[in-house]
């Protein structure tokens, strides 16, 4: 195995914070983006939202992934949590496409991670990557993010887009939040449980990362969701079984939209989302069944 440096910014967040430690243990060198004044080596200074990254950092990458921007679902979207979701994703990339270009010697693979939300409301209607984006706040989002990138991809640097769907883990994100729920047997299905939620282990979104870092020829958006996506309501049952407690709470509409505002509108909206870019290039899921995905997470 030949031993890489990679720049990970976002590397204290749930998958990025997972990525580097798969990449360490396998024994690669992780250069991590931070924020503040470095305090060790392996860290680079970087100011997202203002736009600024020590370039000089990203000196002798093999590669960057970029997983770094504000929690879409952390808070109830107001217009000011709104504009710094933009401003997290949008300008950071701007930012770290524009320090990739300006290198005498830039990095092989720019993996720019991006979001299911990319395609907005798809109902029952299976989508892959070569659906449109649709309408609302997260697709005019995910357009933005991904063309930021554009400096990094006109310098001829190889450019990946990773459309996330629903993490499955214990420690963050949406399931974050719902393993306590199930756990304390007050788990239920969230509206009328028919929409679909396109999910990906934690495990499968990690190595679907690597392995698109690592492929040469691999480029453009590739969604990172299990093959086969679920309702929420099958979500919910597998969620009982595994974690053998009762599912007999639900959430109104009306409720999740008094609560969350407008974020509501994507907890409850279906996204049938599949991997077919990934499956065609010959990844293999280790956890391609919800059920699956939820014990290896509990």
């Amino acid at each position: 195995m030949r031993r890489s440096r990679i720049a990970v910014a976002g590397a204290s967040g749930l998958i990025g914070g997972a990525l580097t430690r798969s990449l360490t243990a396998d024994g690669h060198e992780v250069v991590r983006l931070v924020r503040r004044a470095p305090k060790d080596e392996d860290e680079v200074r970087w100011d997202p939202e203002g736009g600024r990254v020590d370039a000089a950092g990203l000196a002798g990458c093999d590669a960057v992934v970029n997983l770094a921007g504000a929690g879409i679902g952390d808070r109830r979207w107001t217009d000011a949590y709104k504009a710094r979701i933009r401003r997290s994703r949008v300008l950071g990339t701007a930012a770290l496409a524009e320090a990739i270009a300006s290198l005498d010697k830039p990095p092989r693979v720019f993996v720019n991670g991006s979001a299911m939300g990319y395609y907005g409301e798809t109902g029952d209607r299976v989508v892959d990557e070569s659906a449109p984006a649709g309408d609302g706040f997260l697709p005019e989002l995910c357009v933005e993010w991904e063309g930021a990138a554009a400096p990094a991809q006109e310098a001829g640097v190889r450019t990946v887009f990773t459309r996330t769907g629903l993490v499955v883990a214990r420690g963050g994100g949406a399931w974050g939040r719902l393993f306590p729920l199930f756990r304390a047997g007050l788990g239920g299905r969230l509206g009328d449980g028919r929409q679909y939620w396109s999910f990906i282990s934690l495990h499968d979104e990690v190595a679907a990362i690597r392995y698109l870092t690592d492929t040469d020829g691999l480029s453009g958006p590739f969604n990172l969701t299990a093959p086969d996506p679920v309702t929420n309501r099958e979500i919910t049952a597998a969620m009982g079984r595994v974690l053998r407690r009762p599912t007999l709470f639900t959430v109104p509409a009306p409720v999740l939209r008094a609560v969350l505002g407008e974020l509501a509108v994507d907890v409850l909206g279906s996204q049938r989302v599949v991997p077919r870019r990934l499956l065609e290039s010959g990844f293999t899921f280790a956890f391609p069944e919800i059920e699956g995905a939820v014990r290896a997470a509990r």
